[in-house]
């Protein structure tokens, strides 16, 4: 029997890895199709502008009902977030939601979302004990009062949800044939 790992920082990397353990299983499964097919008529999705530059459907208020987003778009979503994150955690500006390129359906997409894994497990790599207690101040407000070790913890929630999201949405998709 495994005891529990022997650092919180070692407890959040065991963690993360089952995360992404769940997405690596949907991610070598998805096929360029998937990231655009759309559930439903109230669909939030990325949208060619140009001949290169794809867009997020968004609103500044989320509207009622929500609308169900696509694979594409929860990727889209899921670069937008943990770029920044990482871009906190590196202490560089974060870049605004804007900013944040999707790469388009498939290959180039899988390969940007293990891009940003490598560069979330240097960051996971280089913490201690010290580094998770410091303050963070994303995705919260500054004055909130939490830690790098809240952030972290944060990243492997919303990196859960967002990946079960895609899975049940390629499960259904491969089960309507």
């Amino acid at each position: 029997m495994r005891g529990v790992p022997s650092s919180r920082t070692d407890l959040l990397r065991w963690q993360f890895d089952l995360v992404w353990s769940l997405f690596a299983f949907h991610l070598e499964r998805l096929e360029p199709a998937d990231f655009l097919w759309e559930p439903g008529e109230l669909c939030w999705t990325m949208r060619r502008h140009g001949d290169e530059i794809w867009v997020a459907d968004w609103a500044d208020t989320e509207p009622d009902p929500i609308p169900v987003p696509t694979i594409g778009w929860l990727t889209w979503h899921i670069g937008w977030w943990w770029s920044v994150a990482i871009d906190h955690a590196r202490h560089r500006p974060p870049r605004e939601r804007t900013e944040i390129s999707w790469p388009g359906p498939g290959a180039p997409t899988v390969e940007w979302l293990r891009g940003l894994r490598a560069d979330w497990l240097e960051i996971l790599d280089g913490l201690d004990d010290a580094a998770l207690d410091a303050g963070s101040a994303y995705p919260w407000p500054a004055d909130a009062g939490l830690t790098v070790a809240h952030q972290v913890s944060w990243v492997d929630a919303e990196l859960m949800k967002n990946v079960a999201e895609i899975g049940q949405l390629r499960m259904v998709r491969a089960a309507r044939g």
